[in-house]
């Protein structure tokens, strides 16, 4: 499809007027993440995966055109929903994805039946160990630092995402495939300035993690946390911080890591499906 002039890549799956579960993906992925999760609830629910501009098989208009920040792909997901006509749908929430799905959720909250939070950080006190790199470049910022930012954006620094703190045993079931096609899609000079420069942006979308806890305290979604807990950035107690604003939601921990549709994919379907069948039948 075309939206704003860009070619935009998506993946469907389910009935055209089932309930609708709209999936923003993560760093540095791309719908691509829920090719095996889509077809495991398309009986009952109509699923839709964009990629991002500057991500994936979707097109990456000039800076000038598209503000490539947490708030511009807010605005983004929020006219792909308007387009594809979801009046009411329910939000996957992961990594990167968390943060664009909460922004559109507080712009537009009588839109949102219910939420699926997978691994996705809106507390600073529970960021996980390898934040530190990343917070010390935000405390001082230096051409240095950016460089090694920079350097992350590579084959090996994707491979690093992928398999983070899982043990030898699962990072087996983590297939290659998710950094060999990756890295190709995000290898030219624009898209890996646009990587480097949404590292960059998380320090400033810090402060919207009051605002994020702020949209769950005050309109209660109903809400399944499911999480890999073996994950440097987001370990157990981001999950649990949930928790503090959401006490009806449920949490399921489970024994994975970031990519838990990786490792966890059964669990994660079965959870899903008894949940939204609860919440967005």
């Amino acid at each position: 499809m075309r939206l704003d002039g860009v070619e935009i890549f998506y993946r469907e799956a389910g009935p055209a007027d089932a309930p609708a579960l709209l999936l923003p993906h993560g760093y540095p992925c791309s719908s691509y993440q829920y090719r095996h999760y889509m077809p495991a609830l398309a009986d009952r629910w109509r699923l839709l995966a964009p990629d991002f501009p500057g991500f994936g098989y979707s097109g990456t208009p000039d800076p000038a055109r598209f503000s490539y920040t947490f708030d511009g792909y807010a605005g983004f997901l929020e006219r792909f929903a308007n387009a594809l006509e979801l009046r009411r749908f329910a939000l996957y929430l992961h990594d990167y994805g968390s943060q664009i799905g909460l922004r559109l959720a507080i712009r537009t909250p009588e839109r949102i039946a219910a939420l699926i939070i997978q691994n996705g950080d809106i507390y600073e006190q529970e960021l996980g160990p390898k934040y530190a790199p990343l917070q010390a470049y935000w405390s001082h910022p230096t051409s240095e630092g950016r460089a090694e930012l920079a350097a992350a954006v590579s084959e090996e620094g994707f491979r690093e995402e992928f398999v983070n703190d899982v043990s030898p045993e699962q990072a087996e079931l983590i297939s290659p495939d998710l950094w060999k096609l990756a890295w190709p899609q995000l290898s030219d000079p624009l898209r890996r300035e646009i990587m480097v420069g949404l590292m960059e942006g998380l320090r400033d979308n810090l402060a919207w993690f009051p605002k994020y806890q702020g949209y769950l305290r005050t309109h209660q979604p109903q809400t399944l946390i499911v999480w890999g807990p073996h994950d440097g950035y987001m370990p157990e107690g981001a999950a649990r911080a949930y928790l503090r604003d959401l006490p009806r939601a449920e949490l399921h921990l489970l024994d994975g890591g970031h990519w838990a549709l990786e490792t966890n994919l059964a669990e994660i379907v079965a959870l899903s499906r008894d949940f939204l069948a609860r919440s967005h039948a």
